[in-house]
């Protein structure tokens, strides 16, 4: 037990803070595809920045670890109760030491249970096989990126495309909408799985198997295959792009499975990953539960961290402006700003989630707001031996969950800027012109990259929603986002999902027969 316990662990670890081989070549051959001070070039330089600092600190890549989803293959005889319970023992240790963000909720209570244990979570799928070792994968799938899944019942009326029909044709059509409909929420470039038939439920677990596989490997069915290589193809000519900030790299990789179905159903259902894709898998002694052979390491391990200071030569020739923002903001500097230009963020700012909107929509605030940010983030924290908190990762959250919100409380308590990622829809853009706000986009899943630029916690309120919910007091020095949403009416995000549809529009006719 103890050794499976620590291949477990190890498993763990490796797969929350250290991108596998395949992933790190398709963002590498993104980087290349995008132009030197872009939008999308900067995007792609803090990405590999922040997958550098996350190898060497050892620590979340993306501070939302997500919900873990185990892959087991087991000798038959092996006691699967064994299994489970060192799984169970091994992620309340990585919660403990920092590799996971305690995500477990209670539905109903929404209390936060600590250690990631809770009915339902981690998720375990068992399975037996001839061969004689255990076959563990791993995979770390965030909210942000799990709230862009959707399926598709066909025939059905898609925005853009028309008709999809019970045929193949019908089926791109699904692939290739649920790419425009995820847009940056999902933090792209993103990853697909997509699964052919089933039910309403072995529908989205057969496409988020298709995450198990290789970005490498060929599909062994020539239609898949075929099809797979034309969603590469063609979804990257959408124009949305890393972060949403437009692009030429909007999908990193495309894998499709097929099962059979009733007759009466026809679903087809997508799993959309980030591009913080975290899985890896690990092959164990069945009978010693020691850690023999690790997964995922095929072909070429690229090095990011030798491009740092290219990286940097690379930004100083951006045409963006560049602001400094220190709070209490006046109405004044937000007004100044216009989308497109780059803020650097010293001083103090508040972080802010579902939780903590919901409480400000009905209660005082429990820090003066007025001129302040906030931020979408819920950080991944430990305590120093002193017992002073410590910032572990602190990437942004999709923000357009706040939506219901935001206005009003920016209004209510006179915030000046809200950060997150993703964007946020009409509502709120409204209140921006009204009261004088902008939002500000950081980079998703970009955990270590801002963790390093939090130079102090100065307090917290409101813990009793758990870590990630809390609204932390940061101390920040050279934090830096991009404003996409400004007091004059323009959006970012709004702009690139308009034109994304009408080139999402020109695939409306038929391809597979």
């Amino acid at each position: 037990m103890e050794k499976l316990f620590e291949s477990m662990y190890q498993l763990i670890v490796e797969t929350s803070t250290k991108l596998p081989k395949d992933v790190r070549r398709a963002i590498a051959k993104a980087k290349l595809s995008e132009s030197a001070g872009t939008r999308a070039a900067m995007s792609l330089a803090t990405i590999t920045e922040n997958i550098t600092m996350a190898d060497e600190n050892v620590s979340p890549i993306c501070q939302d670890t997500g919900l873990p989803t185990f892959k087991i293959k087991t000798p038959v005889g092996v006691n699967q109760l064994e299994i489970k319970e060192a799984i169970y023992t091994a992620i309340a240790q990585a919660t403990k030491d920092g590799k996971l963000r305690p995500n477990s909720v209670d539905s109903l209570t929404g209390a936060n249970s600590g250690d990631n244990l809770g009915v339902g979570t981690p998720v375990i799928k068992f399975e037996q096989w001839e061969k004689d070792y255990i076959d563990a994968r791993l995979i770390l799938k965030g909210g942000g990126c799990e709230n862009k899944n959707i399926q598709y019942s066909l025939p059905c009326e898609l925005e853009g495309l028309g008709r999809a029909g019970r045929d193949l044709d019908g089926i791109r059509k699904c692939v290739m909408h649920s790419v425009y409909q995820a847009q940056g929420q999902g933090c792209s470039a993103g990853v697909i799985g997509v699964g052919i038939g089933g039910d309403r439920t072995s529908g989205y677990e057969l496409a988020k198997e298709q995450l198990f596989r290789s970005l490498d490997d060929e599909n062994a069915i020539p239609e898949l295959k075929e099809l797979e290589e034309y969603v590469m193809e063609n979804a990257n000519k959408l124009g949305i792009g890393t972060m949403g900030f437009g692009g030429e790299t909007t999908l990193l990789g495309c894998k499709v499975g097929v099962a059979n179905r009733i007759p009466a159903s026809f679903f087809v259902s997508v799993a959309y990953n980030c591009w913080a894709y975290r899985r890896l898998g690990v092959k164990i002694n069945a009978e010693s539960g020691d850690l023999m052979e690790w997964m995922y390491q095929e072909g070429e391990m690229i090095d990011f961290s030798k491009e740092l200071a290219e990286q940097e030569e690379v930004a100083a020739t951006s045409d963006s402006r560049e602001i400094v923002l220190e709070a209490p903001i006046t109405e004044e500097k937000i007004r100044s700003l216009k989308v497109g230009d780059v803020v650097r963020i010293n001083g103090r700012m508040f972080t802010g989630r579902d939780a903590i909107h919901k409480y400000l929509s009905d209660n005082d605030s429990p820090v003066d707001l007025d001129g302040q940010i906030i931020y979408h983030c819920g950080p991944v924290m430990l305590k120093d031996a002193e017992g002073n908190w410590e910032v572990k990762a602190a990437g942004p959250t999709t923000s357009i969950r706040e939506e219901p919100y935001q206005g009003d409380i920016m209004k209510r308590f006179g915030i000046r800027a809200v950060m997150g990622k993703g964007g946020m829809g009409a509502k709120t853009l409204k209140a921006l012109g009204e009261h004088g706000g902008v939002y500000l986009n950081a980079i998703g899943g970009a955990a270590q990259y801002y963790a390093d630029c939090i130079k102090g916690v100065d307090g917290v309120d409101l813990m009793e929603f758990g870590i990630p919910e809390a609204m932390w007091h940061l101390r920040v020095e050279g934090f830096t986002a991009v404003v996409t949403m400004d007091s004059h009416g323009n959006s970012l995000h709004a702009d690139v999902e308009k034109s994304s549809l009408e080139k999402l529009a020109q695939f409306k006719d038929r391809v597979f027969s």
